[in-house]
C-alpha cells in the first residue's frame, strides 16, 4: 500500500467528504480548515469569512489502486471550479475551489488536470493551486456529516444529488 495525501476545497466540506467517502482506494477523509491566518480556527470563525481559511478535506488514499490524477479527475467532476468563492447557494471565500499539495511532487499532475479542466470550461477555473499551510482538523460534529445525517435538509436537497451524480459518472471507482 502507497498511502498519499491531498487537501482538497470544493465548498462545503459536507458535500465532498460524502462524495470521497465513496470512492474505492480512499482510505480516509477528514475535514477540516486550510490556509488561513489564525491558528485552530473554529467553525464559526470560519464561517465569518474573517480568518482566510478555506473549508477542505484531507483524502488520504492508496495510489496503487487510485491516482492523483483519478483523485483531481472526480474534484473537478464534482464541483464548480469556476465560481470563485462560491458553491451553489454557500458564498465566501472559505468556500473557495482550491487544492492544497503535501509536497511539490505533486505540483506537476495537479497542474496538468487543473490545465485540462481549465481547457475543458473555457478557460474559467479559478481553483487555486497552493501548498498546504494551517491545517486544522474540522470539529468532530462535521466528521463523516452526510453518512450520519443523511436525511437532514442540507445532505437531502444538496449533498444527496452530488454523490448520486457522483455514483452514475464514476461507477468504476465505487467502493465495492
Amino acid at each position: 500500500m502507497a498511502a498519499e495525501f491531498i487537501t482538497l476545497g470544493g465548498g462545503c466540506f459536507w458535500c465532498t467528504e460524502a462524495v470521497y467517502e465513496q470512492v474505492n482506494g480512499v482510505l480516509a477523509v477528514e475535514s477540516g480548515y486550510c490556509n488561513g491566518h489564525v491558528v485552530a480556527p473554529t467553525y464559526e470563525q470560519v464561517c465569518g469569512g474573517d480568518t482566510g481559511h478555506a473549508e477542505v478535506v484531507q483524502v488520504c488514499f492508496d495510489s496503487d489502486v487510485i491516482s492523483l490524477r483519478q483523485v483531481l479527475e472526480i474534484f473537478f467532476a464534482t464541483h464548480d471550479p469556476t465560481t470563485l468563492n462560491r458553491q451553489g447557494n454557500d458564498v465566501g471565500s472559505q468556500y473557495r475551489s482550491g487544492i492544497y499539495l503535501h509536497d511539490e511532487s505533486q505540483r506537476s499532475v495537479v497542474q496538468a488536470v487543473w490545465n485540462e479542466a481549465h481547457a475543458a470550461c473555457g478557460g474559467r477555473v479559478v481553483t487555486e493551486i497552493e501548498m498546504r499551510s494551517n491545517y486544522s482538523r474540522a470539529e468532530a460534529y462535521h466528521q463523516h456529516y452526510f453518512a450520519q445525517h443523511p436525511g437532514q435538509g442540507y445532505c437531502a436537497h444538496v449533498i444527496s444529488p452530488k454523490v448520486d451524480k457522483f455514483r452514475k459518472t464514476f461507477k468504476s471507482f465505487l467502493r465495492a
